[in-house]
């Protein structure tokens, strides 16, 4: 029998794809068979992996919840209310709304599912989304397993990765749903800046466009750039899609635990697909994430650790002949142009022979990604451990500009 001749046409020719496409430096060894050969990875956005990583404040409340025995039993489909209010208090405390943490706010497992999710209501089969890039490789993907067309919009790093409306003008048809941006950029790391948000912000509603905004690194934002929400800009609260989860700002991947942020209107037709698609976040997970969301000590730690991690990022690796960077505005990531030193592939394959540390290639994140590595500087809990490992990339690198006579 002939099972992918079976399959739904958006699926058949998947084969493993986003996964594949983020491991692809991987050459061929899995990422955990990497590990125990002795190398580093520094290629997922997970905040201090492979390190422990949960305070004892989350500690307390999942042991309690587990001696209790609670865990054993279902949370609703929308998310367990405590958590919903506590995320209700934290999104409004960061924007300024006043969220009813009944009509506002869904739980999903994860902002991945959470991201799809968002997206889901919009769109028909030939809508077309117009995908600001380079971009979190799912943007990608997520509206052709939906049915719909995928349409790049370019950034360029010429404009700090900031839009220009131009783009997306000329790529405006009558088939165009919905404008789906990861806000802060993932890899980039750029915050974009109020008179491009607004920008933007205006052509969704002179179209009558939907737009969903992957907030993942909202939390983490360095020397005090203004981070616009874009839902709280007149006109925006009725058309905007908010994902976020507590994976990255809290560093609490494992416990995959994202949410949706939305009017309540729209907030009606995700409770009413809840218990059919994203199901009921795991309840042990969303008991240390009430106390994860609450612990602000916790959460101003991360991000004073994370601007030093981006500093010692960019002065180890900044300054070697090949590479140019920027000091990351937001989140646990650096974006590196290395095309001067090789193709990505090479540079990428080149770093995790010779220093042991597998990186991402640009070319997963959109067409322009090529001549880029993206490295998750946010791994390790401790910075002499993650200085370590600078020094690795930059022995690595610094042996290639040797080669190609750049030093």
């Amino acid at each position: 029998m002939d099972i992918r001749a079976k399959m739904n046409g958006k699926f058949r020719d998947l084969q493993g794809g986003l996964f594949l496409e983020v491991t692809k430096a991987d050459v061929g060894e899995g990422a955990g068979n990497f590990m125990k050969a002795g190398g580093d990875v520094m290629a997922w956005a997970d905040m201090y992996f492979p390190d422990p990583a949960l305070p004892d404040s989350v500690k307390q409340a999942m042991h309690a919840a587990i001696d209790s025995g609670f865990p054993a039993h279902y949370v609703m489909p929308i998310g367990q209310f405590e958590l919903r209010e506590a995320l209700a208090e934290h999104f409004g405390g960061m924007t300024g709304l006043s969220l009813d943490p009944s009509r506002n706010i869904i739980v999903t497992p994860g902002s991945d599912s959470g991201l799809i999710y968002a997206m889901m209501p919009f769109l028909d089969e030939g809508d077309e989304v117009l995908v600001p890039e380079l971009c979190y490789p799912s943007n990608l993907l997520n509206p052709k397993l939906l049915g719909a067309v995928t349409v790049t919009v370019p950034l360029y790093e010429e404009d700090n990765y900031q839009f220009r409306l131009d783009e997306f003008e000329k790529r405006l048809t009558p088939k165009t749903r919905m404008v789906l941006i990861t806000h802060p950029n993932n890899p980039t790391t750029t915050v974009f800046r109020r008179d491009s948000i607004e920008a933007l912000c205006d052509f969704i509603i002179r179209n009558d466009l939907i737009l969903v905004s992957d907030q993942a690194f909202h939390e983490i934002i360095f020397d005090t750039i203004e981070f616009v929400h874009p839902c709280t800009l007149p006109g925006m609260w009725e058309r905007t899609v908010t994902v976020s989860s507590i994976s990255k700002g809290f560093g609490f991947s494992g416990l995959h635990i994202g949410y949706i942020v939305a009017d309540d209107r729209m907030m009606d037709i995700f409770y009413g697909g809840a218990v059919n698609i994203v199901g009921a976040a795991c309840t042990l997970s969303s008991i240390g994430a009430i106390a994860a969301v609450k612990d602000k000590a916790h959460l101003a730690a991360n991000i004073e650790r994370m601007d030093r991690r981006r500093r010692l990022a960019y002065d180890i690796l900044g300054n070697v002949p090949g590479v140019r960077m920027k000091m990351s505005e937001s989140g646990i990531l650096s974006w590196l142009n290395i095309a001067p030193l090789g193709t990505s592939e090479q540079v990428a394959t080149h770093i995790m022979e010779k220093a042991r540390i597998m990186v991402n290639q640009g070319v997963p994140y959109g067409p322009h990604g090529e001549g880029y590595l993206r490295i998750v500087t946010g791994c390790f809990a401790r910075d002499e451990d993650a200085t370590l490992r600078f020094e690795r990339i930059r022995d690595a690198l610094l042996e290639l500009a040797r080669a190609r006579g750049l030093c």
